[in-house]
């Protein structure tokens, strides 16, 4: 499948936007290529583009002031819209960084031109709604991750839903998306293999 054919696909399924929609947005749409390390979005920038990851990952980050430890807050790996929502949807400075982990290539829109099609397009405008509402749905779960689940459920769960991820970027990385320390990852991973 060609990268603007999966991106139609993903459009469709989140948004249930049609081949009409779609080709109405084509002019819109750009794409980019990223070493690993460049980044997406840096922090207190305004976040003016939403991407679409045809490959890679990508993860949003911030630095503890007191340690200089970073740490994950958001992985975004391949066919997942890469976006810092609140930065995006209110136009503000960004509280973090959003950066990839290895080259990866995305197809982004921007904010401007897609407020353009939410003006040609109800079924935009209806993209649009869904998209706040996954902003939220996006930070109340990860919230409720850390509130109500352990470690190693956390774990479960990324495994359930990003099997790949774990082929592609250091385990570091990981346990600092899951909030905890290198050894702890590895007695979950190797309580889970003995499962």
């Amino acid at each position: 499948m060609k990268d603007f054919e999966i991106l139609q696909y993903a459009l469709n399924s989140f948004a249930n936007l049609n081949d009409e929609d779609f080709k109405l947005s084509l002019p819109y749409w750009h794409c980019k290529e990223y070493k690993r390390g460049e980044y997406f979005n840096e922090h207190k920038e305004v976040c003016i583009y939403m991407g679409f990851v045809i490959s890679g990952i990508f993860r949003s980050y911030i630095i503890d002031k007191k340690t200089g430890e970073e740490k994950n807050i958001f992985l975004y790996p391949k066919n997942q819209f890469v976006v810092t929502f609140k930065s995006f949807i209110n136009q503000i400075p960004c509280d973090y960084y959003t950066q990839a982990i290895e080259d990866s290539q995305v197809i982004y829109i921007s904010f401007i031109d897609l407020h353009n099609l939410y003006k040609q397009s109800q079924n935009w405008e209806r993209f649009g709604r869904l998209l706040a509402q996954e902003a939220f749905n996006v930070a109340m779960d990860r919230l409720e991750s850390f509130v109500f689940k352990t470690p190693e459920e956390r774990y479960i769960e990324l495994l359930k839903h990003n099997p790949d991820i774990f082929n592609n970027i250091p385990l570091y990385h990981i346990s600092s998306y899951l909030g905890i320390r290198g050894p702890s990852l590895s007695r979950i991973r190797k309580r889970i293999s003995l499962k």
